[in-house]
């Protein structure tokens, strides 16, 4: 799976491209130190595939390197924390720095 990403001013958006399909994870910016996931879209053909969970781990390892607080304004991120091994010690709930 390659997953790739747009940026603009104010967001952009990670695209994971499976089998000839998009499917695709967007944020915004809403500081400097700040970034809002908000939404994500992983086609039918693409489910159950971890399409959506690829998605999620990327956005965490970009919000790491840039050392950003992610603020996810979506309910599955929003748990106490996924279960992934790359995603542990993220504490979506309380949404700390990412470190």
């Amino acid at each position: 799976m390659q997953i790739t990403e747009e940026n603009g001013p104010t967001g952009g958006r990670y695209i994971a491209r499976l089998e000839g399909t998009e499917a695709e994870m967007t944020f915004s910016r809403a500081s400097p130190t700040l970034v809002i996931i908000d939404h994500t879209g992983v086609p039918d053909a693409l489910r159950g595939k971890g399409v959506g969970q690829a998605l999620a781990l990327h956005a965490v390892e970009a919000a790491r390197a840039e050392r950003l607080e992610d603020h996810p304004a979506l309910p599955v991120l929003q748990g106490p924390g996924p279960t992934q091994p790359g995603l542990a010690g993220c504490d979506f709930m309380n949404r700390h720095k990412l470190a």
